[in-house]
């Protein structure tokens, strides 16, 4: 997703080797299939660097570039490096983070982010592509300007980073405390020296969290002979003493080294304090072992990518696979210490939590397929994250809706965490308050912000009152179908029929005699003139879409929706036609409208349920037509194998579900309509067990399945509910050439 960004088309791609070395095949090592190329190039926006799963840091490379493709930092197109920073973003579309920036140098530098058409412009370097090597939890390369090779691992809250200079008598680690990501901006930075062996200092900053702020502690593996402490920006220069506060700094430590000479640095951030970030240090890594750390980086990965084990012949579609897994656990990010510190989305500090706290909630993207998905492999995650969003609910007096380091950005449309939360209670996960979860789901529903004022005024949100009314309506329409699925599990009968009546909403902006959704004034009239192919990013109707592609935005109501056509022929017509139709886009359309075949938009979210709405009126053999062509031709294993930014995990995610035959389309509540499974076989580990997936004689030609069975007996439903999802068994389909329905409506 792109978000008020200008966009500026990346740069040739460079012809490079692939970054996953290649290592010792144990029988159970999966991250060997990971390759953390794919998704770096095009409009991918993933981050390349070392992490655990969930974990607080990302340490990774960040390039000179601010621009849309680079807003994690990285993009396969470039390089350049200003340094290796311990918080990235993953595959959104608004730049942040990137803070606490460190880099080895050689030598006198400039002090500046620099451009890459002086290399005396800053302290950065090239690097060659060819030396790099990337794998879950370890990232390496050379800084070819000072001839200093670079590892890097991590723990959930401290990167251990490890450098092996040259021979000088004026080398240095810089700690650049100035330049972050695209819109970031410091407000205030701080650096002391602790000792000899330790540095540490804050960085407060402003950009898409508006106040946002990083303590960090840095111990070195040999005492350093100096700290330089230099002020940024015009005016700038050395300041005296250990210590300093300013806006924009940097601190150089200074060292004497031999030729080969390694130099390990341990960075532990924290969101509350230095001492907790020492805290931190001394809980996760009070050693200085890197290959140990690897290591453990390793099988923390691999005990993750090992809940779903997949058989099949195709070694591409294998790491796609594996490679996709691993950047849904990515985000959500934990945001607390090691003590349960954390600071909330007031700006006070809680102590000591009962619940681990979490952050970067992309939640308009994840919560059509990356949440559910999560419900399935992280049972053991979703009480900390329903009370992540309870507490910030009552921090801030509503749900979460694209919430970044303890601030909510509300950014996107709708109130996107009430189907996750709404998904969690419906699917019966405890450790939270129920009652408590209701009550944040009204209320939120309730706001009257965002045009949530006018809608409860309208019946709908004017097109000619609010910006972007259609996609803010439409958004909120299958969200009040969630809080009524939740009300009507507790017995709230009067909320059900009230929010369940406001569902309907969407049904104001359809248009029966174009047959798509329209934006519609305060006097009840449609939109002229009125163009389905025509998109203005976010200054129009839509919200990075158009009237192709948000017409079918009913996921919670498809029968209402089918009577707005006036049948399921009109309906049927009408969606087939959404495959066939130029996929031109006309107006000034965001990029992220990409992923194309005929308008339907793979790479953006509002499309991501589209192709299984024929399961569900009884044409299953188009869904699984559909779904095999996007996962064979919208997914590779390249640099550019994404068809769209990996939006925190949600397009992966939508591989991940499909490819294994099933995907959640209502905005909650636990049915997978199926759709064509790719693989032979796959073992999910969930929550009471491990539910196996077998597709009897499948393959390219035999996409279409002809009949299933779940746990031995004949099934003749069009989904399977989590429940039986999540208590493990067998899933069997037998798959053939003839598309078949093996189901009743």
């Amino acid at each position: 997703m792109k978000r008020r960004y200008s966009f500026l088309p990346a740069a040739a791609l460079l012809l490079a080797a692939a970054c996953s070395p290649s290592q010792p095949a144990a029988e159970n090592d999966f991250t060997r299939f990971v390759d953390p190329k794919i998704g770096t190039g095009g409009h991918g926006h993933v981050f390349v660097g070392a992490n655990v799963p969930f974990g607080m840091v990302q340490v990774g490379p960040t390039s000179i570039p601010q621009e849309w493709d680079w807003v994690s930092g990285y993009h396969r197109s470039d390089s350049t490096v200003i340094g290796f920073s311990h918080t990235h973003l993953s595959g959104t579309g608004i730049g942040d983070l990137f803070d606490v920036t460190v880099m080895p140098v050689v030598g006198q530098v400039t002090y500046a982010r620099g451009t890459e058409d002086d290399p005396q412009s800053g302290m950065w370097s090239y690097f060659s592509h060819a030396n790099e090597k990337a794998r879950p939890g370890y990232y390496a390369t050379r800084l070819d300007r000072y001839g200093i090779d670079v590892e890097l691992t991590a723990t959930k809250r401290v990167g251990l980073h490890k450098y092996t200079f040259p021979a000088s008598a004026d080398a240095a680690v810089v700690f650049d405390l100035e330049n972050g990501g695209c819109w970031d901006a410091p407000t205030e930075t701080f650096i002391e020296r602790a000792d000899d062996h330790t540095i540490s200092g804050y960085r407060y900053s402003t950009g898409w969290a508006k106040d946002q702020r990083v303590y960090f502690t840095a111990e070195f593996s040999k005492p350093f002979k100096s700290l330089a402490i230099y002020e940024g920006g015009e005016g700038g220069g050395l300041r005296e003493g250990d210590s300093f506060r300013a806006e924009r700094l940097y601190g150089r430590v200074g060292f004497d080294t031999s030729a080969g000479e390694t130099i390990y640095v341990k960075v532990a951030i924290s969101p509350v304090s230095i001492e907790n970030a020492r805290l931190n240090m001394q809980s996760e890594l009070p050693g200085w072992d890197f290959e140990a750390t690897a290591a453990a980086a390793d099988r923390a990965w691999d005990a993750e990518l090992q809940k779903v084990r997949i058989e099949t012949s195709d070694d591409a579609a294998r790491r796609i696979f594996y490679t996709a897994l691993y950047h849904t656990m990515v985000a959500p990010s934990e945001f607390c210490d090691v003590n349960g510190d954390y600071r909330g989305s007031d700006g006070k500090i809680y102590r000591a939590a009962p619940f681990v706290n979490y952050t970067t909630f992309s939640l308009w993207d994840t919560y059509r397929a990356a949440q559910p998905l999560m419900t399935i492999l992280h049972p053991e995650k979703m009480p900390d994250i329903a009370n992540t969003m309870l507490h910030i609910y009552r921090q801030q007096g509503k749900l979460p809706v694209w919430h970044l380091m303890g601030n909510e950005t509300d950014c996107m449309v709708d109130n996107p965490g009430i189907p996750a939360l709404a998904d969690a209670v419906l699917k019966g996960y405890g450790g939270f308050d129920r009652e408590q979860a209701y009550e944040a789901l009204k209320q939120s529903a309730m706001l009257g912000e965002r045009g949530m004022d006018l809608r409860m005024k309208y019946g709908y949100i004017p097109c000619d009152l609010f910006n972007e009314a259609v996609a803010y309506d439409m958004e909120y329409a299958l969200a009040d179908w969630a809080v009524a699925q939740v009300a009507k599990e507790l017995g709230k009968t009067a909320d059900y029929d009230y929010f369940l009546e406001r569902s309907k909403s969407y049904r104001h902006f359809f248009d029966p005699q174009t047959r798509f959704m329209r934006g519609l004034d305060s006097k009840g009239r449609f939109r002229t003139p009125f163009n389905p192919f025509a998109s203005t990013h976010r200054e129009d109707d839509y919200c990075e879409g158009n009237a192709w592609q948000y017409t079918w935005l009913v996921p919670h109501d498809v029968e209402g929706l089918i009577g707005c056509f006036g049948g399921k022929e009109a309906f049927t017509g009408k969606l087939d036609s959404l495959f066939v139709v130029s996929s031109v886009l006309e107006g000034a359309a965001s990029p992220d409208i990409s992923g194309l075949i005929g308008q339907y938009a793979h790479g953006n979210e509002p499309s991501h349920h589209v192709v299984y709405l024929y399961t569900m009126i009884g044409q299953p053999a188009k869904t699984a037509d559909k779904v095999r062509e996007i996962l064979t031709t919208l997914y590779h294993d390249q640099p550019d194998g994404l068809s769209g930014n990996e939006d925190v995990g949600q397009m992966s995610a939508w591989y991940v579900l499909s490819s294994l035959g099933f995907y959640q389309v209502e905005p909650a509540g636990g049915r997978y309509f199926f759709g064509s499974p790719l693989f032979d076989r796959a073992e999910v580990r969930v929550r009471d067990g491990v539910l196996t997936v077998t597709a009897h004689n499948n393959s390219a030609a035999n996409k279409y399945i002809q009949a299933v069975k779940l746990n031995g007996k004949p099934y003749t439903k069009p989904y399977i509910a989590f429940d039986d999802i999540a208590a493990g068994g067998r899933l069997e389909f037998e798959m053939g050439a003839q598309p078949a329905v093996w189901y009743e409506l």
